[in-house]
């Protein structure tokens, strides 16, 4: 690798390889992924209430499945996110009176220390489950519910709901949550009631529904510095997700307008690379993929080696020649707009790659490399009309 120094003194790389563009993004990407925060969601209801679905729906089943954390008390266990960004506090299938009044007594404990420790250390809000088909809300769950949301913002979540194709919502669960609601329990938000149903059922004919609403609620109760931790760990609005990442692209293009004040030589271009390594490692933490490290730093460094700024660079020097009488040409330079534009159009395509790559790591397919490199180079090239820019 060799280093530079630019105009205003600072050292910077200047010819990465594969391999150190991979060890900086893994680098850059933990730094990124530890930024975030954590989201910490306790979950309750009886036993068979669905707990577990509606989690593993909005969050991916390697939650519990590969978590680990401290137990809270003989019925709640807390489980970790591998990227440490959501935490999940799971009852054991606990029933109301002295397993109620054990459950609550450990978060009250939790909550207490929590006070004097930072945010991510907090429980941020609470999912109370009930089976729609129960038909049955005793006034031991209603005295829990008051009790936990003095602890916790607590969203009532009536789970299993019956929906039909064309949007019928069966009747009796329809009753039962106006009934619940009548008791005006301190809920969120506004004490309603959210049906759900996180599961398909094809000889029924009952669809998937009411989990966009639970994640808006769920949103809307978290305390703003926790969103972006749970932005990246639910799986179902993509939208926020690329929201977020926008967002970095605006303000890793800004960085990189700015180091272009002072024109870039083109042999110099990777002068850029840290800015958009920095940048792709953080959409992918936004994007909260499940990908091996490894495979990904392999894909970035690979990535920017052929479609980076680097490349960019030699590109538009390579053109200047054809064209110059004698093969000379003048000193040629990236300027700021040049600079942006080239990260925007990096940030954009990686955002369709994560996109994709989220597709797929959710239906459970396997991650091909080959592919992502393709999707990468043609959405990069859609969006990067490489018009070379001198001066004398």
């Amino acid at each position: 690798m060799r280093e530079t120094s630019t105009p205003r003194g600072v050292i910077v790389a200047s010819d990465y390889g594969a391999a150190e563009l991979g060890k900086l993004f893994t680098e850059r990407h933990a730094e990124a992924v530890k930024d975030l925060g954590r989201f910490n969601l306790a979950v309750f209801g009886k036993t068979g209430a669905g707990k577990s679905t509606l989690i593993n729906a909005i969050f991916g089943s390697d939650v519990a499945a590969t978590g680990t954390g401290p137990p809270v008390t003989t019925d709640v266990t807390y489980y970790e996110h591998p990227d440490g960004i959501l935490g999940l506090y799971d009852s054991q299938g606990f029933e109301t009176g002295h397993g109620g009044d054990a459950v609550l007594a450990g978060l009250e404990r939790i909550v207490s220390d929590s006070r004097t420790q930072p945010v991510e250390r907090h429980i941020h809000a609470a999912w109370y489950v009930v089976r729609w088909s129960d038909r049955r809300f005793e006034q031991a769950q209603a005295a829990f519910v008051r009790k936990l949301s003095t602890l916790v913002p607590v969203i009532f979540v009536l789970s299993q709901v019956p929906k039909a194709p064309d949007g019928r919502v069966h009747h009796d669960a329809l009753a039962f949550a106006t009934y619940i609601e009548s008791l005006a329990l301190p809920t969120s938000p506004d004490g309603s009631v959210v049906l759900t149903n996180a599961l398909y059922d094809d000889f029924h004919g009952n669809v998937v529904f009411g989990l966009d609403r639970l994640l808006d609620a769920t949103f809307a109760t978290a305390p703003e510095a926790s969103r972006r931790a749970l932005t990246a760990a639910q799986l179902i609005d993509k939208e926020r997700k690329r929201q977020a990442s926008n967002q970095i692209v605006k303000a890793a293009s800004a960085s990189a307008l700015t180091t272009g004040v002072t024109p870039i030589p083109f042999s110099d271009a990777a002068i850029l690379d840290p800015i958009q390594i920095a940048m792709i490692a953080r959409i992918t933490a936004a994007y909260g993929l499940s990908v091996p490290s490894s495979k990904l730093a392999a894909l970035v460094g690979s990535l920017m080696l052929t479609s980076g700024a680097t490349t960019a660079g030699r590109w538009l020097v390579g053109s200047l020649l054809r064209f110059a009488p004698g093969g000379q040409i003048p000193a040629a330079v990236i300027s700021g707009t040049v600079a942006a534009s080239l990260t925007t159009a990096v940030g954009r395509a990686w955002i369709e790659v994560c996109e994709r790559m989220l597709e797929r790591d959710v239906n459970g397919s396997p991650i091909d490399i080959d592919l992502m490199q393709e999707l990468f180079r043609q959405e990069f090239k859609q969006r990067f009309r490489m018009k070379p820019t001198t001066s004398a």
